[in-house]
């Protein structure tokens, strides 16, 4: 990437915030799994090593950047009136929301609830109909599949008590 004369510089600190939580974030998750099974531990590390090897590209070509003079490590950029309008602050709310409510409103209907409203944010409020059968049959679909079949220890809320309750009384 090859900057104007007369324009800014790439504002690289910014640009590292999540990368360097990614990282962060990866050796604490290998940190939890040593006790685990070998399979739990192998998919971990497989997973973890390539969030490594993206975030060690990352710096990498920022270094490069920073090197040349076209960048610097400026955090300018972090949050702007672009992040509201894209509706990344509302995306980001979602997500934090997903966390709070998963606990008392069960893995079913949370997932549900942020799925289509990420997905209303993402498509800025149009085919809300076809967004909630969209998040209904993948919300089912994760119900199905983790909790049903699996057996998983997600949060259990209303819906999966009602579902274990209907499933076995016939």
């Amino acid at each position: 990437m090859t900057l104007k004369p007369d324009s800014p510089k790439r504002q690289l600190g910014g640009e590292s915030v999540i990368p360097a939580l990614a990282i962060a974030f990866t050796l604490y998750f290998f940190s939890t799994i040593w006790n685990s099974p070998w399979t739990a531990q192998v998919s971990t590390f497989l997973i973890g090593g390539i969030l490594l090897l993206v975030c060690a590209i990352f710096f990498v070509q920022a270094g490069l950047v920073l090197r040349s003079g076209q960048g610097n490590l400026g955090f300018g950029n972090l949050i702007t009136r672009e992040d509201i309008s894209s509706g990344r602050v509302g995306l980001f709310a979602t997500t934090v929301g997903y966390c709070i409510l998963i606990d008392h409103l069960g893995f079913t209907l949370t997932t549900f609830l942020f799925l289509s409203s990420s997905m209303f944010i993402l498509s800025r409020g149009r085919n809300a109909a076809f967004i909630s059968l969209i998040s209904a049959a993948m919300a089912l679909a994760g119900w199905a599949v983790f909790i049903w079949a699996f057996d998983t220890r997600f949060p259990r809320g209303w819906f999966e008590n009602m579902m274990k309750a209907v499933l076995s009384n016939g």
